[in-house]
Parts: C-alpha cells; structure tokens; sequence
C-alpha cells in the first residue's frame, strides 16, 4: 500500500492559514493502516531512497516476536522530486501489507464506536534537536493511558525563540470513553500525565512554559 501526499493537508480559509503536508502526515498514513489491522508500528529516523536523508522514517512491527520492517515514510528527496516534477515537499509512505498480516495476532476484532464525544488537547513539547520524535510520541501514548484515542503530530518548529538546537514538536491528543463523557478534568489529567511521562524520559518541557 502506498500513498503520496502533496500540497495543503488542511485549506486556507476565513478559519486561519492551510496546512501543508509533512512527512508526519505520511507517518500517520502508514500508522493509520497498520492501526486498522490491531497492529502497532514502531517508528525510526531512518536513511532510505527516494526519501530524504533527514526526513525519513522506517516502520516496524512485531512478527512472532522479532521487530520486522514494514515499510517507510518521509518526504521525497529534492532531487526525486525535480525529476518527476512533482510539487515542492511531496511526500509519501510505503508499507508491505504481507508483513502487516503476519503481525496480526488472531482474528480481527470491529472497532467498538463510541457515542460519546472526543475530548482534543493540543500540547507543545520542546525538546533537544536530536530527541527523535518517535521517542517523545512512544512517552506521550504510554503516559496518556487508556483513554487515549489517537495521538498526531501536526507541526514542528525550530527558531531562536524556543533557542539553538532545540526543536518544539506540536501533538494533538483525542481522548474519548465508551461509557461516559469525559470531563475537562479527566482530559486535562490524561494530557499532564503523558507530558509528565515525555518530559521524564525526554527531558521535553512545554513549550512557554
């Protein structure tokens, strides 16, 4: 399965600026597969053509027991992109759906729907230029607990305003119970707890804070 992504993720509006795509967004397409299956992908900074060298990510899932590739996504190398003549920052995402299958652990169970309403809390961590990502979004998952539904990481920046050789990474964290609404309380504990857990293991401090 493969998918490319070019352009603005999200239009520009009366509601603010669009959105372009990021090699995140070809990250969480691949994710986005594997989730489908029940499967859960590991993700690495990676150096694999035709992507680019600094914003490439190899993906892994478990297979009976072992850590196996499952695929790559990032943004395509400026030079691939010249050739053919694809628009500027095109990304893509490559996975190997045989691989996802054998990592597939019995039969598939049907996502159970919930009709309660999501709770979203958006956070910014900055952490050092050389903490990967991945590292930060496994701290966040794992801090979230339960509640977490989803968890996308929807910008990067770096500037002299969060200062040299620090990077902030912006997530948006979906929280949602089958059985209840959640509150504002219960929302913002879950989000604290997985900023607790990635500044711990990240040293990654809220941004402005």
């Amino acid at each position: 399965a493969a998918v490319a992504l070019a352009g603005a993720r999200e239009q520009a509006g009366w509601w603010g600026k669009g959105t372009p795509a990021t090699w995140a967004d070809a990250v969480e397409a691949a994710r986005s597969i594997a989730a489908e299956a029940g499967v859960e992908v590991t993700v690495r900074a990676d150096q694999h053509a035709p992507w680019h060298p600094g914003r490439c990510a190899a993906l892994y899932v478990t297979v009976n027991g072992e850590e196996t590739l499952f695929g790559h996504a990032g943004e395509l190398h400026p030079r691939v992109i010249k050739a053919l003549h694809l628009p500027e920052r095109t990304c893509a995402a490559e996975v190997e759906l045989d691989v996802l299958e054998q990592a597939v652990d019995g039969a598939l169970q049907a996502p159970r729907i919930s009709t309660f309403p999501v709770a979203t809390q958006d956070v910014a961590l900055v952490v050092a230029g050389d903490v990967p990502a991945a590292d930060v979004e496994r701290a966040l998952r794992e801090g979230a607990g339960e509640l977490l539904e989803s968890l996308r990481l929807f910008d990067v920046f770096t500037g002299e305003q969060i200062g040299g050789g620090n990077k902030s990474l912006a997530y948006a964290l979906r929280f949602r119970a089958a059985d209840r609404t959640l509150t504002v309380e219960e929302a913002s504990a879950a989000r604290d707890s997985a900023v607790a857990l990635a500044a711990e293991r990240t040293g990654a401090v809220l941004r402005g804070a």
